[in-house]
């Protein structure tokens, strides 16, 4: 992992935003780490009679509803249905994950799926010692044109399509897994990926699925 200073520019944080670290139960990646070092502020979206009204830099409008924090994730092509659990930063200033390796988990302290920026839901990777697969095993099998679909509390569905896939090394430059800041409305899904290594206690790779707020 690596340390941040105190004197580094905001420039040089946003450059180390991206740092997961998979910790092991058994042969399992039960621990999803993000390092999260700075998050940028956002001008406020307008709302006109509970919609949301979003202008891309491309001048066109999307409209929305306005959605709660997510409680359910469904990705039908891989066969997910699942419960999300909010999470916020360990004592050591990483993101949280959920315990259950059959649930997923939403950082708070970021983008409510639905909102203008870049919402995050994690979930582990890997195989219990029932041979039961982790909730995103199958992640990378989505491809582009697929469907992620979230719920709020109250049943307002958001849907997005997934746009790219990419591999990256645990400790890879990714800011725009958290601040694409393109004025998009997105949802970036993380899992690890590829081997096993001892002596991380962790997988090779780290798998990133982006998606966009999909076109009504």
């Amino acid at each position: 992992m690596l340390r941040q200073r105190t004197q580094l520019s905001t420039q040089s944080k946003l450059r180390r935003l991206f740092i997961v670290i998979g910790v092991p139960l058994g042969s399992m990646c039960l621990t999803f780490v993000i390092l999260y070092i700075f998050f940028p502020r956002q001008s406020p979206p307008v709302v006109v009679n509970s919609t949301l009204i979003i202008h891309t830099k491309t001048t066109s409008t999307i409209t929305v509803p306005i959605a709660g924090p997510p409680v359910r994730l469904q990705i039908v092509p891989i066969g997910i249905d699942t419960v999300i659990n909010p999470v916020g930063l360990t004592n050591n200033g990483a993101m949280d994950i959920s315990e259950n390796p059959d649930q997923v988990a939403w950082y708070k302290l970021g983008a409510i799926p639905g909102q203008v920026g870049s919402a995050v839901i994690a979930g582990h990777y890997g195989w219990q010692q029932d041979g039961h697969g982790a909730i995103f095993n199958n992640l990378n099998k989505l491809k582009p044109g697929d469907t992620v679909a979230v719920y709020d509390a109250s049943g307002i569905e958001t849907d997005f399509t997934v746009r790219a896939t990419r591999l990256y090394d645990p400790s890879a430059d990714a800011s725009e897994v958290f601040d694409a800041n393109n004025g998009k409305v997105q949802l970036n899904l993380i899992t690890c990926q590829g081997t096993w290594v001892n002596a991380t206690d962790s997988y090779s790779e780290r798998l990133v699925v982006f998606t966009e707020l999909k076109q009504k």
